[in-house]
């Protein structure tokens, strides 16, 4: 057994935990543990040789049980290259910086291979190749590889129930998906899946999203500011991520997995960090009561709900319908009154937001007197970090 050194101890627990909640509900049970890569020399941990996938045949998620890479990661055409830590999520390569923050989540039967035969081996998100990442180690490349063909491999056909439910259980499904209501379907289906999952679902849709909003804005100390904007709004443990781009209408929209997709131009249009905040907390508000994983399965209906709960997949138009929804669609509202109390609750006051609405919408919602008037709260962000979060998309 080869022991593994120097690997951030939050990447192994956010892994360990992630994969043990894959395993214990439904069509993610047989889901291996994936793993991780260290680019010039790789190290590997919990290679398990007499452990066999299906029909008695080793997979190549098999094989690994813990692989990392370095890697050279370039965020945009003009960027420069940066060092990088390469690792595997479910289903998902994820791009993670030296202190294990993640900085990019592409989905690895989506990935593009930009050089076939040639080393460094050059992998993108997409065919634009806008994003791309060079890994040397050839131990990693075989990873990829070997993995990206055992996840097309092994898609589960279309009404193949996966191995999880017992005969009995299947056909007290099927009858409950007959006469149950079909709200009671789709509360079931979300109380299984797991966050992994709900992460490459909201980075799928995000990845739809960018034909209309444009790439994803990143620099590494805006980055920085992005996430203590998360603790301060989410608390310290949050696992909320906010991406920028370019463009977005309704200023602040919240995805599944914990995705907070932010409008460029909000965070220009006022000097104080709260009018963002508000925006944020608004669009959180939104969907505290209503799951956006929730609104895809009621508009794709039944049968995309129980693919879901049976196979662990949502058919990609769906995924594509969806997103391109949010970016042409008006702005979810929440009541008046949940929204003066989620902004008092964390002290973040009401002015600047009401003040940037009116400006982008020609309406104000009538919060009432806010709470906080004349009272010292603390800071949103400090103002390195606010003007950092403001010049993300000029570098």
């Amino acid at each position: 057994m080869l022991e593994l050194e120097g690997l951030e101890k939050g990447i192994f627990r956010h892994a360990l935990l992630a994969h043990f909640w894959l395993i214990s509900v439904g069509p993610w049970r047989d889901t291996p543990v994936k793993s991780v890569s260290d680019m010039t020399m790789p190290r590997l941990r919990g290679i398990v040789p007499g452990k066999t996938g299906q029909n008695g045949q080793m997979t190549a998620l098999d094989r690994y049980v813990r692989l990392e890479s370095g890697g050279l990661w370039r965020a945009s055409p003009d960027a420069q290259r940066r060092d990088v830590v390469i690792s595997f999520g479910d289903a998902t390569l994820v791009i993670s910086d030296g202190a294990g923050r993640p900085l990019a989540h592409w989905s690895l039967p989506a990935l593009e291979r930009q050089n076939p035969g040639e080393s460094p081996a050059v992998y993108a998100p997409d065919d634009e190749a806008s994003e791309i990442v060079e890994i040397a180690d050839d131990t990693m490349v075989e990873a990829i590889e070997e993995i990206r063909a055992a996840l097309a491999k092994s898609r589960p056909k279309p009404g193949k129930l996966r191995h999880w439910i017992t005969g009995g259980l299947i056909a007290g499904t099927l009858v409950l998906a007959v006469f149950w209501l079909p709200g009671a379907l789709t509360r079931q289906t979300l109380a299984v899946v797991p966050l992994p999952k709900r992460v490459e679902i909201g980075a799928t849709m995000l990845g739809y999203m960018q034909a209309e909003t444009g790439a994803a804005c990143r620099e590494p100390r805006a980055n920085e500011a992005a996430g203590r904007l998360a603790e301060r709004l989410f608390g310290h443990k949050t696992m909320k991520q906010f991406v920028v781009v370019p463009q977005l209408s309704q200023g602040a929209v919240a995805l599944p997995g914990g995705l907070m997709v932010v409008d460029y131009g909000l965070l220009r249009a006022s000097d104080d960090p709260a009018a963002t905040a508000g925006f944020v907390l608004a669009a959180q508000a939104a969907v505290v009561n209503a799951d956006p994983l929730e609104e895809i399965l009621n508009d794709a209906g039944l049968g995309v709900t129980f693919r879901l709960l049976t196979t662990g997949e949502i058919p990609p138009e769906v995924l594509r319908a969806a997103a391109e929804g949010l970016v042409t669609g008006d702005a979810s509202r929440p009541p008046d009154d949940l929204l003066r109390d989620t902004l008092a609750a964390v002290q973040v006051p009401q002015r600047p937001y009401l003040s940037v609405v009116d400006a982008r919408t020609g309406t104000m919602p009538d919060l009432g007197d806010d709470p906080l008037e004349n009272t010292d709260v603390p800071a949103i962000l400090s103002d390195s970090d606010w003007v950092s979060l403001q010049n993300i998309c000029d570098v």
